[in-house]
């Protein structure tokens, strides 16, 4: 019997917290307050996301333009090895865009003269230049 007394002890307690928690005074579920936080959290954590999603693509953008540039560059002076000379114009399309500058001067080593190569689009640009034997002592 004591035994019985017991486990109806238990369900009464437990009855009455299960009432307690249930009732219609005490609704469980988010408050206005809470949901604004969360709200806000999400907020600033979307609006974090989306300025490193724009930096890291303007930096891709950026390294795509100054690779390509650096093909060209690297083309025209393949052109100019053979013909040392200066000019100056924009490539055809697909890269028309990109401008170039070619153009020799001397060194400071006797015997070889400086070829150069710079290529441009807007703000980005690649030089490059290489030492060869003067045209003259060949």
């Amino acid at each position: 019997m004591k035994i019985k007394n017991i486990k109806s002890k238990k369900t009464s307690l437990f009855f009455l917290l299960i009432t307690h928690y249930s009732s219609p005074l005490t609704k469980r579920g988010f408050t206005l307050l809470e949901i604004m936080i969360s709200l806000a959290v999400i907020g600033g954590l979307l609006v974090t996301l989306l300025y490193t999603l724009n930096y890291h693509l303007s930096i891709a953008e950026k390294h795509e333009k100054v690779t390509i540039a650096s093909m060209l560059a690297k083309d025209k002076m393949f052109e100019i090895e053979k013909n040392p000379a200066t000019t100056k114009g924009e490539f055809p399309e697909p890269y028309s865009g990109y401008r170039y500058i070619t153009g020799t001067k001397e060194s400071p080593f006797p015997g070889f003269s400086v070829i150069y190569v710079v290529v441009s689009n807007g703000k980005e640009e690649v030089k490059l230049a290489e030492l060869i034997q003067s045209p003259r002592l060949k």
